[in-house]
């Protein structure tokens, strides 16, 4: 089940940065929540499907491009641990990275929830890895 896990995770991704928010939430639970609690800046909160799909247009479209850079991802059975460096390009040519690691969880095949943490150690611990 997990390399069946990676690929949703890699899917997902592609489709980001396709631009395709439809093949994005593809494989999502109506039932979805995106823990951002430990996010840097104002989309500070936890988010369900819909309110996920809306922070993911207001967010694109505030930057000329933004793509999604998996870092790694990490099998931790039915949770994806996903160090990440986001690039996005404002529209006067400006480029700013950041970096952090999601861990996204899936369960037959649908993706419940993805939770941002800052701290590679802490991601590990809550997808049941310890480094």
């Amino acid at each position: 089940m997990s390399e069946e896990n990676l690929e949703i995770v890699r899917a997902a991704v592609d489709a980001f940065n396709r631009g395709d928010a439809d093949a994005v939430f593809k494989d999502v639970n109506p039932d979805f929540e995106f823990d951002q609690t430990r996010a840097v800046g104002m989309d500070r909160g936890v988010f369900n499907f819909e309110q996920s799909r809306r922070l993911l247009a207001t967010f694109t479209a505030t930057w000329e491009t933004v793509t999604i850079g998996a870092d790694e991802l990490i099998d931790a059975g039915e949770d994806v641990v996903m160090p990440f460096t986001n690039v996005a390009q404002g529209r006067d040519g400006i480029e700013v990275q950041a970096r952090g690691i999601w861990v996204w969880t899936i369960r037959t095949g649908s993706i419940v929830r993805v939770c941002l943490y800052q701290d590679r150690e802490e991601a590990l611990e809550a997808g049941g890895l310890a480094e």
